[in-house]
C-alpha cells in the first residue's frame, strides 16, 4: 500500500490488463514464438529446392517472405504496444504486485530484457535482409541461421516469462525460503512450458495455413504443396499439445481445479462452462480434420472460408486457456503469497487489528470516523475491492450484492446482512480474499455501497475529510 491507486470504474481494472495481455499473448505465441520456426523451416525448404542453376525455389521462399511480413508488421507495432502496455498497466493498477515480482525475479529480468533486446535485433536483421540473402548460396544459408537464432531467442524470452506465470500460480517452497531458484524452479513450470511450446506452434500452424491459402494460386500444385507441409507441421505439434495440456492440468493445485467451472467468466456464467470445454474440444477436432484433410488429400477443393477456423478456435482455445489461468489463482495474485487485492497474506493480522487505513500511504483519511465514514468506505473499497470489482461497471459490487439478495427494482440493500457476508466472505467464495480491515471499515464499506446504490455520486473527498 505504497503506491496511490489507479481504478478504471466502467470496465474494471483486471479487465483492463487482461485484454492487453491475452492479446499479447495470441501475438507472441501465433506470430513469434510459433511462427518463426514455421517460416524458417518454409524459407530452408526452398533453399533446398533450389536446383543447380538457382539459389532458391522462388515460389517457396517468396511465401516464407510474405508470411514473416505479417510477422514482422503486427508483432513490432499491436505486439510491442501491448509488451509495453502490459507493464504500463500493471504498474498502474497492480505495484506492490508487479514490484514482488521485479525483486524475486530481478535475475531473470535481467536475462529476459537482454534476449529481448536482442530478440528486436535478431527480427529487423532477419526480415530487411531477405533480399541481400538472395545474393548468394552463402548469404541464404546464413540468412536461414539468422531465422533459427531468431527462433531460439524467441523461445528463450518465452521460457523466461513462463516460470514467472507458473510462480504467480504456485509459488512452491519459496514461500518458505524465499530464494530466486525455489521461485523459478516452481512446480508449475516445466509442464506450462511443455504445453505453451507446442501450442505456440499449433497456433502458427493453423495461421501459416490460412495465410498460405490467401498468398498462393488457388489450385496450383505449389499451393498443394507447400499446405500439405504446413498441415505436417500442425499434425506433429497437435500429439504434443495435448499431452503438454495434461500434465499441465495435474500440476495444478487442487483448489485450483476448484475453480475452473468459474473462471470461463464470472458466476453469473458457470453456466458456460461445458458449452467452453466443448469449444476446447472442437477447436482441436477442428484443427485436426482441417490439417488431417490438407495432408492426406492435397487435392480436395476446400473452400477458403473453412481454413479460417482452425485460425479462430485455437486464438480461441488459447484465449480461454489465459483467461482460465488467470482466475484459478484466485483468491491469490501470487500463490500463498498475494491476495487478489495486492495485500500480503502475512499483513493481514496487522491489517485487522490496525485497519487498513491506517497503513495506506495515499488514503486521506486513516480511521474511520462519522464524518468520514463515507469518504473511508471508498478507501476501503479502492484497497479492498476494486482490483476486481467495480461500483457501476462490469463485475459490479452493487450489482453483485441485488442479486445475491434478489433485490427487485428500488429495493434497497441490508447493511446487516453485507457486514454478516463480506466478514466471512471466503467461506462463500473461496476464490475471494478475506475481508482485510477492522470492524469500523467493514461498516464503512457497507455504507459506502449503499451510498453508490442510492445515487451513485462520487464523494467530495476534501469537503468531507476537512470536516
Amino acid at each position: 500500500m505504497d503506491f496511490p491507486i489507479f481504478h478504471l470504474d466502467f470496465m474494471g481494472d483486471r479487465l483492463l490488463i487482461a485484454i492487453i495481455a491475452v492479446l499479447h499473448v495470441l501475438i507472441n505465441h501465433g506470430l513469434a514464438v510459433g511462427f518463426i520456426p514455421l517460416v524458417t523451416w518454409i524459407e530452408y525448404l526452398g533453399f533446398k529446392k533450389g536446383g543447380k542453376n538457382a539459389i532458391v525455389n522462388n515460389e517457396w521462399d517468396q511465401l516464407a517472405h510474405r508470411l514473416m511480413t505479417v510477422a514482422f508488421i503486427i508483432t513490432t507495432t499491436i505486439g510491442a504496444m501491448t509488451g509495453v502496455g502490459i507493464w504500463f498497466a500493471s504498474s498502474l493498477v497492480n505495484p506492490a504486485y508487479i514490484g514482488s515480482l521485479i525483486r524475486v525475479f530481478y535475475g531473470a529480468w535481467f536475462v529476459e530484457w537482454t534476449v529481448f533486446v536482442t530478440e528486436v535485433v535478431l527480427i529487423l536483421l532477419y526480415y530487411l535482409s531477405w533480399k541481400r540473402s538472395l545474393a548468394s548460396i552463402e548469404a541464404k544459408a546464413k540468412h536461414i541461421k539468422l531465422g533459427a537464432a531468431l527462433s531460439i531467442f524467441s523461445w528463450i524470452t518465452m521460457s523466461i516469462i513462463v516460470s514467472i506465470l507458473g510462480f504467480m500460480m504456485d509459488t512452491g517452497s519459496w514461500v518458505e525460503n524465499k530464494t530466486f531458484i525455489a521461485g523459478f524452479t516452481n512446480p508449475i513450470y516445466l509442464p506450462q512450458l511443455a504445453f505453451r511450446t507446442p501450442l505456440a506452434a499449433l497456433m502458427a500452424g493453423a495461421i501459416g495455413l490460412f495465410l498460405t491459402k490467401l498468398f498462393t494460386k488457388n489450385g496450383s500444385s505449389f499451393q498443394q504443396d507447400s499446405s500439405k507441409k504446413i498441415a505436417l507441421w500442425m499434425l506433429l505439434m497437435l500429439p504434443f499439445t495435448l499431452a503438454g495440456a495434461l500434465a499441465y492440468y495435474f500440476k495444478i493445485p487442487e483448489l485450483m481445479i476448484g475453480n475452473l467451472p468459474v473462471a470461463v467468466g464470472t458466476m453469473d456464467f458457470q453456466s458456460w462452462y461445458d458449452l467452453l470445454v466443448k469449444f476446447i474440444i472442437g477447436a482441436l477436432t477442428t484443427v485436426l480434420l482441417i490439417a488431417g484433410t490438407v495432408y492426406f488429400k492435397p487435392k480436395l477443393k476446400i473452400p477458403t472460408i473453412v481454413y479460417i477456423l482452425p485460425v479462430i478456435g485455437m486464438l480461441g482455445f488459447a484465449g480461454i486457456f489465459e483467461r482460465i489461468r488467470e482466475f484459478i489463482r484466485k483468491p491469490y495474485v501470487i500463490g500463498n503469497y498475494m491476495y487478489s487485492n495486492t495485500l500480503r497474506k502475512e499483513d493481514y493480522p496487522l491489517f485487522k487489528r490496525d485497519g487498513v487505513l491506517a497503513h495506506a500511504t495515499y488514503s486521506p483519511v486513516k480511521e474511520v470516523t462519522e464524518e468520514n465514514k463515507l469518504v473511508a468506505g471508498e478507501q476501503v473499497f479502492m484497497i479492498s475491492c476494486s482490483r476486481c470489482h467495480t461500483t457501476r461497471g462490469i463485475n459490479s459490487v452493487v450489482d453483485k450484492f441485488e442479486n445475491m439478495y434478489s433485490l427487485k427494482e428500488g429495493e434497497k440493500l441490508n447493511g446487516d446482512l453485507m457486514k454478516n457476508y463480506i466478514k466471512h466472505i471466503e467461506n462463500a467464495r473461496y476464490f475471494m480474499p478475506p475481508f482485510p480491515g477492522n470492524e469500523a471499515e467493514l461498516s464503512a464499506l457497507v455504507e459506502y455501497i449503499k451510498h453508490i446504490q442510492d445515487d451513485g455520486t462520487p464523494i467530495d473527498h476534501q469537503a468531507t475529510s476537512m470536516r
